[in-house]
């Protein structure tokens, strides 16, 4: 089958029990695979188009009483009604606030306080309520129940016992104060609950929002035109004055400057760029006059991709949320059984009906599992958002798991550990060699290759003998992994694996070639060290490129690994995960994207090839290693913020319930609680906001 994947924006979900319920329907559907998030009010389905469309999925959500509508990438589904919600709890303060002070303090009380009381209440829990009650009722037709059918009943049942007792004329205790105050304890839940939400996913909207809105775009005839940047193309010039952001991502073919990347990668320090280097989408051109022609535009440039990438591991779910999941779609079912089993063993040891009618009111509104529903995505909200703000891309909550378990980080020299940018550094030539002809004659067989090692003998060569100063070549053969041959000047010249050269089969020179240490690598893996992981160095150099390196960045000399194959990078990941290692793999190459993908935790240069990203489980957008520390540290404080949620949100139940029970437990003491379990969770996952790099 060709599956189809779509985003659903769904409206209408109160708790993680709605969530779960409309995965669970959307899932019995054939062909198709569903994941539904309460936080970003979201449904993302994979479906067979052959079978169903995703008209029909809209139906089957909207069948069971929600709204859903498909979104396209960069649309935010959700909190449409915070305004509405807002309106209707402070009119309920208003009625709310003489019903408990009356309640409370009989000095306040006139004459009739009881009838002012149900006066009062009644718009409270008829309209304040109204959203509670209307989930309710349609839970009730589809024959199921949620977090609203415990508040519903709690303040249904106080207001109802209430209006009772008044008509009777009985003197017993009246719970107006209950009803009117928990509908305003949790409609100030959800209000504020929908405001950390917002605040939550502001790095995503606001790495949206980043790029440039107009492009000075150059006619044939040199004019400039203001467009908008939506009207580019590949292949339009575009002029980028200082100050400016650049409009998409592109080549620079006039000028040089410093661009600030830290919008994208978090990096502070600008990067010089001149005629030839790539530039991306919302950098800043800190410098001169830059004319650039666009490479890529709208949902392909960088800024796009990170924040699809983004998107995609917001919607997704840990592991541990799924335990949640599963606890919140039996939790309300098991809460109306307690509930009712509550009242039954109060009335039958004998107690009044009232405080038995008190402890049953107390359970419905002390268990509603809002706080279990909001522990995970709210932290993956913030937590990937913080991420892509300082150049981390976190590709799905399941990876955070694996940076817990991480206790070896390969590291792929070139390019990683290293700048990737060779220089020759010696010619030893053989005994009775001229250093010069060895030079001249292995930059002719290799000025065919496009090696990097091959392109360093050439630069120098020509930096020596100038560029008429080297022969031209024949016969070039490259031998994949192994090196080059040619026939150069009637002499057959063979440049062998560890650049060892010969000449008509006698020895010729050895090159010592070698690129230069990333400046901040060594204060990486220092970091690393300090996370707990064992740095290995991978290389396909010789050994003693490899300790050398080694030795400046700070690897044990029983940790590197060097004259490695591409091929054979995965053996090496493999070797030590026989060993019993979790490993992290670092790398930003063609040939490390095998290797990435069987490594336990893959992170990928994003100065890399596409493919590498694409292999690896986070994304360092920068060039700088440090990040890797950042990314690992941002993963386990993500993780560790979801589990301490998830400890107060089951917690917090598990400790309620039993006072609520047994008549500990106030209904309207247990509503503020309640609401204030969810603001707990989603606050606590904003303090990832204040997460800084230790760069």
């Amino acid at each position: 089958m060709t599956a189809t994947r779509a985003e659903l924006a769904i409206g209408g979900m109160t708790c993680a029990s709605c969530a779960a319920r409309i995965e669970k329907k959307l899932n019995r559907v054939g062909g198709v695979d569903a994941s539904v998030n309460y936080a970003t009010e979201t449904a993302v389905v994979t479906y067979d188009p052959a079978a169903t469309s995703l008209a029909d999925l809209v139906g089957v959500v909207e069948g069971i009483g929600y709204h859903a509508s498909p979104v396209d990438d960069g649309d935010h589904a959700g909190g449409g009604d915070g305004r509405h919600l807002t309106r209707r709890l402070a009119a309920s303060a208003a009625l709310t606030v003489p019903i408990v002070a009356m309640a409370m303090a009989m000095s306040l009380r006139p004459p009739a306080w009881r009838e002012v009381s149900l006066v009062l209440a009644t718009p409270v829990v008829l309209w304040g309520a109204l959203p509670f009650h209307r989930a309710t009722w349609a839970n009730l037709r589809h024959r199921t129940a949620t977090m609203d059918t415990l508040i519903s009943l709690g303040v249904l049942a106080a207001y109802t016992w209430s209006v009772v007792v008044l008509a009777s004329g009985a003197d017993r205790d009246i719970y107006f104060e209950v009803a009117a105050a928990v509908t305003v304890f949790l409609l100030a839940g959800r209000v504020l609950e929908a405001r950390a939400k917002r605040r939550a996913g502001e790095a995503l909207r606001a790495l949206l929002e980043l790029g440039a809105k107009d492009a000075s775009v150059l006619d044939d005839d040199g004019q400039e035109r203001l467009v908008p940047v939506g009207e580019l193309h590949v292949g339009d010039r575009f002029v980028v004055r200082p100050g400016e952001k650049i409009a998409t991502d592109g080549v620079v073919v006039e000028g040089a400057s410093a661009v600030d990347r830290s919008l994208l990668t978090g990096e502070s320090v600008p990067v010089e760029v001149a005629v030839g280097d790539d530039v991306a989408g919302a950098t800043v051109n800190a410098g001169g006059r830059l004319v650039v022609r666009a490479t890529r535009v709208g949902s392909d440039t960088a800024l796009a991709q990170i924040a699809r990438l983004v998107s995609e591991a917001q919607r997704g779910k840990a592991p541990v949320q799924r335990l949640a999941d599963r606890v919140s779609a039996v939790f309300v079912p098991a809460v109306i059984v307690f509930a009712l089993g509550t009242l039954v063993v109060w009335l039958a040891t004998g107690a009044a009906a009232a405080d038995a009618f008190t402890a049953a009111v107390a359970v419905l509104i002390i268990a509603c599992p809002c706080a279990l529903g909001l522990a995970t995505p709210t932290a993956l909200l913030v937590g990937t958002g913080r991420g892509a703000q300082l150049g981390i891309l976190i590709k799905g909550p399941e990876v955070l798991e694996s940076t817990r378990r991480v206790d070896t980080v390969v590291l792929d020299k070139t390019g990683t550990v290293t700048t990737g940018v060779m220089t020759l550094v010696d010619v030893v030539p053989a005994a009775g060699v001229d250093r010069d002809e060895a030079l001249r004659l292995v930059a002719a067989v290799e000025s065919a290759s496009e090696h990097p090692i091959g392109r360093a003998i050439v630069r120098a060569a020509t930096e020596r003998f100038g560029a008429g100063g080297i022969p031209p070549v024949d016969g070039f053969v490259s031998h994949r992994g192994v090196g080059v041959e040619g026939v150069v000047e009637g002499r057959h010249v063979v440049v062998g694996r560890g650049i060892e050269a010969t000449v008509d089969g006698r020895p010729l020179a050895r090159f010592v070639v070698a690129d230069e240490v990333k400046p901040t690598s060594r204060e990486a893996i220092a970091r690393l060290r300090e996370l707990g992981l064992r740095p290995v160095l991978l290389t396909g150099d010789t050994a003693d490129v490899a300790h050398d390196v080694a030795r400046q960045v700070g690897v044990d000399a029983a940790d590197v690994d060097a004259e490695v194959f591409p091929a054979d990078k995965v053996d090496v990941v493999k070797r030590l995960q026989d060993e019993g290692r979790v490993v992290a793999m670092v790398g930003d190459g063609v040939n490390d994207a095998a290797a990435l993908a069987q490594s336990d935790l893959g992170l990928a240069m994003g100065t890399g090839t596409d493919v590498a990203i694409e292999a690896s489980d986070l994304t360092l957008v920068g060039g700088d290693l440090r990040a890797a520390a950042d990314a690992i540290r941002l993963s386990r404080r993500t993780l560790r913020t979801i589990k301490g949620n998830l400890f107060w949100a089951f917690a917090y139940n598990v400790a309620a319930l039993p006072l609520a029970a047994t008549g500990r437990l106030d209904p309207m003491v247990a509503g503020a609680a309640m609401a204030f379990s969810s603001v707990f969770v989603v606050t606590n996952s904003l303090r990832l906001r204040r997460f800084r790099p230790d760069r």
